[in-house]
C-alpha cells in the first residue's frame, strides 16, 4: 500500500465514473417507480433490499461493517493507524414517496466509490474512513427529519428517536427490528477527524451559472410550524357572509401572510405552506377546522427570529378579524450551520485541483451533515441536478455531474484521512 502526502494529490487520482453510474442505476431498480423515479420509504421492506445491497458491494471492497441502535450502518476501510479517528462521509437510502435516483443515495455510493478507488489504487491513509447510511433522512414516513443524525449528535435521545410513529403507528424501533437493522453499536459519543457529504443541490443556482462543483458554506436555519384554526363550520348557503366564521379563510391569509414575510427578507428567506387539512372537506360547509403547517428558513438565525415575530403577530391579527381560535406550535427548530473551514477549504481545493468550475453556495435543505457538523468538522459537496428538480420521480443529474462530484469527495476526504 502507498500513502499519499498533499503534492502527490493530482487530477490523475480519480474515481472510476462508470462504476459509480452503474452502481447508481442498479439501486434506482429497487423501489423504481413509472416515472423513473424511486419509493424507499425508510425501513420498508424495499429500505432493507437498498441497504442489503449497499453492505454486500461494502463488504466486497473489505469493510466491516457495524449499526448502531438507530440503525445507522458505518461501512469502515482501516487506516493505516487504525486507533485514529476517521473521516466519515455519507448520507440516506430513503427516499421521498416520488423521489430521484440521486437524492441522498449519490452520497452514500460517492462515499462507496472513494473506497472502492483506494482500493485500485493501493492507496493506504493514516485514518480510517467510513462511508454511512444514515437512518430516515427524509422524515417522509417517520418525523422529524434527520432523526437518526440528530440522535447521534445528540439533538434527541436514542428514546424519542426510536419511539417515532408513522402513519399506522409502527415505531422506528419496531421497524428497525423487523428489517434486521437493530444494531447494537452506542449512537454517537465517538470522535470523528472530519465529515463530509456529497449530494445534489436540490436546486437551480449551479446550472443556471454552469458551475459544476458547489462548495457548500453554510445552510439554512429552519423553523418548523403547525397551526389549527378553528371557526365554525355551518351550512353554505343560508349562513350570511357577515356571520361567518370560516377556517379556511383564516387560514388562506396566513398562508399569503406566509409568503408576504419570505419575499420581505429576500433573498435567502424561504417560507412555505406545505400541508393543509380542511375539516370536514365539504362543499356546501364552511370550513370549521383548518390545521395546516408553515416552514421558514434562512441562514441568519436572528432573522429567522425575526420572521417568526412576524408570523405570530401576523397571524393573531387575522384570527381576531375573522374570530377565529388559533393554536400554533413551533414543532422542529435547528440554527443555521457555518460549516468547517478547514473541511470547505478541502473542498474548494479539490475542485481547483480539477480545474472545475465552482462558486460557494448556502444549503437551503436540511441534511445529516448538518447535525454531524455540531460533534464534528464537516462540509459538503453539491453537484448541479437538472433544472434544479429534487423531491421528485424526474430529478436527474449528468454522469459528468455525478463523477466530479465524486473526484472532489475523494480528493477532500484523502486530504483529511491523511493528516497525522
Amino acid at each position: 500500500m502507498n500513502t499519499v502526502s498533499d503534492t502527490e494529490l493530482t487530477s490523475s487520482i480519480r474515481v472510476n465514473g462508470d462504476r459509480l453510474w452503474k452502481s447508481l442505476m442498479d439501486m434506482a431498480k429497487i423501489g423504481a417507480t413509472p416515472k423513473g423515479g424511486v419509493c424507499r420509504l425508510a425501513l420498508t421492506d424495499l429500505d432493507k433490499e437498498g441497504r442489503d445491497l449497499i453492505v454486500s458491494w461494502a463488504r466486497q471492497a473489505g469493510c466491516t461493517i457495524s449499526i448502531d441502535k438507530m440503525g445507522n450502518v458505518f461501512m469502515r476501510r482501516k487506516g493505516r493507524n487504525d486507533v485514529l479517528p476517521p473521516v466519515v462521509t455519507g448520507s440516506h437510502a430513503d427516499s421521498q414517496p416520488t423521489g430521484g435516483r440521486f437524492d441522498g443515495i449519490y452520497g452514500v455510493l460517492g462515499g462507496l466509490e472513494v473506497i472502492r478507488t483506494l482500493n485500485d489504487l493501493g492507496i493506504e491513509t493514516e485514518h480510517p474512513i467510513e462511508t454511512v447510511i444514515w437512518t430516515n433522512e427524509e422524515g417522509s414516513r417517520f418525523a422529524p427529519a434527520m432523526v437518526a443524525s440528530g440522535v447521534f449528535a445528540g439533538v434527541f435521545t436514542l428514546e424519542y428517536g426510536l419511539s417515532r410513529k408513522d402513519v399506522d403507528g409502527k415505531t422506528m424501533g419496531e421497524e428497525l427490528e423487523r428489517i434486521g437493522y437493530a444494531g447494537d453499536l452506542q449512537v454517537g459519543g465517538r470522535p470523528i477527524h472530519a465529515a463530509f457529504e456529497l449530494h445534489i443541490e436540490q436546486g437551480p443556482i449551479l446550472e443556471a451559472e454552469e458551475k459544476t462543483i458547489g462548495v457548500v458554506t453554510d445552510a439554512q436555519g429552519q423553523r418548523w410550524y403547525e397551526i389549527v384554526l378553528t371557526g365554525q363550520e355551518s351550512h353554505a348557503g343560508p349562513t350570511p357572509m357577515t356571520r361567518r366564521r370560516d377556517a379556511l379563510l383564516g387560514a388562506a391569509r396566513i398562508v399569503d401572510l406566509v409568503n408576504s414575510i419570505g419575499l420581505a427578507h429576500a433573498p435567502y428567506a424561504c417560507a412555505t405552506v406545505g400541508m393543509v387539512q380542511v375539516y370536514p372537506n365539504s362543499r356546501n360547509v364552511i370550513p370549521g377546522r383548518v390545521f395546516f403547517t408553515v416552514d421558514f428558513r434562512h441562514p441568519d438565525d436572528a432573522v429567522l427570529k425575526q420572521m417568526d415575530a412576524e408570523l405570530r403577530e401576523g397571524a393573531a391579527r387575522i384570527v381576531a378579524a375573522a374570530k377565529l381560535d388559533m393554536a400554533i406550535e413551533q414543532i422542529f427548530y435547528y440554527a443555521p450551520v457555518a460549516f468547517d473551514k478547514a473541511c470547505v477549504n478541502s473542498v474548494r481545493a479539490a475542485a481547483e485541483r480539477f480545474g472545475y468550475s465552482h462558486r460557494d453556495i448556502v444549503s437551503g435543505a436540511g441534511h445529516d451533515a448538518c447535525y454531524l457538523s455540531q460533534v464534528a468538522p464537516t462540509s459538503m459537496v453539491f453537484v448541479p441536478c437538472v433544472d434544479g428538480i429534487s423531491h421528485n420521480e424526474v430529478e436527474d443529474a449528468t454522469p459528468e455531474w455525478i463523477e466530479a462530484g465524486a473526484n472532489v469527495l475523494l480528493h477532500a476526504i484523502v486530504e483529511r484521512a491523511s493528516e497525522a
